[in-house]
């Protein structure tokens, strides 16, 4: 770690984010600026396999997926933790919440060259055990080549691995896994269907609308899916979960907010989950939205993620309908939001 300037030459130890691959790793630098503050910079890749993977329409610009912001902020927050925190290197971390806003959408476009993020943290709240540190409430937020971008509060606690895994296999234990019950793989939704152009990136299967005007998705949980599993865990990862309340509001938009535009056409601008409950892989996950109290049809959802009526997540999603048109295309007409979604309805009447 540097004492003056941030660096962007290289990834720092991919061990301090917790990532089994290199190229998952996007943290190049960091430095502590405070007894609770902190900087780190980041380089996301313009060009990724989950991250990158979305529709886009002819003569639109790419831009960088809020959720690979959400992950430069979860990285930034392990790698504090261990470098000021002294959080132990085997330790465990459980986020308990966290809130996201993008606060300029037009930050994240992808330029002809990679972005420098510099990430802004601070430590809010500390909580100790015997003495030493075992928690912490961080804000941070994220500049993008110097443009503010976005910023996210985050609640988080570690535990030793060892004492996590004898948690883990007590409650396991507890629970009536076998038979095996959870999705199965092929009943994925097409790609387009969600703003997607890889078949793996999708996260949902059969979606209806109940008659309480809700949309209930099945979760598709593919455990070989190369960064949403970066590394072997025992259970549903908090990428995933995120991924199946992005693609659930996005539909549930479309579906119950009356809004008449292609799924790749809505960003996600807010999203404030608490996590409750580990979700395990033998057991059938679902995600439930409906629109928010008082949105006034505004494309603001609040979702659940269950098991067989555990709640797992509760969330609030917030999202807006992008204009993608290229720099040099605004003021002809182009909004790049159409009117129409010729695609077929993806939802059946339960």
């Amino acid at each position: 770690m540097t004492d003056g300037v941030l660096s962007y030459a290289r990834t720092v130890d991919r061990a301090l984010t917790h990532r089994a691959a290199v190229s998952e790793c996007f943290l190049t630098d960091a430095l502590r600026t405070g007894e609770r503050t902190f900087r780190v910079a980041a380089q996301p890749p313009r060009a990724h396999l989950y991250y990158s993977d979305h529709v886009t329409d002819a003569g639109t610009a790419p831009s960088y997926d809020p959720l690979l912001v959400l992950e430069i902020f979860r990285q930034s927050c392990i790698l504090a933790s261990h470098e000021y925190l002294a959080a132990p290197a085997d330790s465990s971390f459980v986020f308990d919440r966290g809130a996201l806003e993008i606060l300029d959408p037009e930050a994240l476009r992808v330029g002809e060259l990679p972005a420098a993020v510099t990430v802004e943290g601070e430590f809010t709240d500390v909580r100790e055990r015997a003495g030493r540190p075992c928690g912490a409430t961080v804000e941070v937020r994220a500049f993008v080549d110097g443009r503010a971008a976005a910023t996210m509060r985050l609640a988080y606690r570690w535990i030793p691995g060892r004492t996590m895994r004898q948690l883990r296999t007590r409650a396991r234990a507890a629970l009536a896994l076998d038979p095996r019950r959870a999705h199965p793989l092929v009943n994925r939704l097409e790609p387009a269907e969600v703003g997607r152009e890889l078949s793996a990136n999708v996260v949902l299967g059969r979606v209806t609308v109940s008659s309480a005007a809700e949309v209930v998705a099945q979760v598709v949980v593919d455990r070989t899916h190369p960064a949403l599993f970066d590394h072997p865990v025992d259970h549903i990862p908090g990428a995933v979960m995120f991924e199946a309340l992005r693609q659930t509001a996005t539909t549930a938009a479309r579906e119950l907010c009356g809004l008449d535009v292609a799924p790749q056409h809505l960003a996600l601008t807010g999203c404030d989950v608490t996590f409750l409950k580990y979700g395990e892989f033998e057991l059938p996950t679902d995600c439930r939205a409906r629109p928010a109290e008082g949105a006034d049809g505004r494309p603001v959802l609040d979702l659940v993620l269950e098991q067989e009526g555990d709640v797992l997540a509760t969330a609030r999603v917030t999202l807006a309908a992008r204009d993608l048109a290229l720099p040099e295309q605004r003021g002809r007409g182009t909004s790049g939001v159409a009117a129409t979604d010729p695609r077929p309805r993806l939802v059946t009447a339960a």
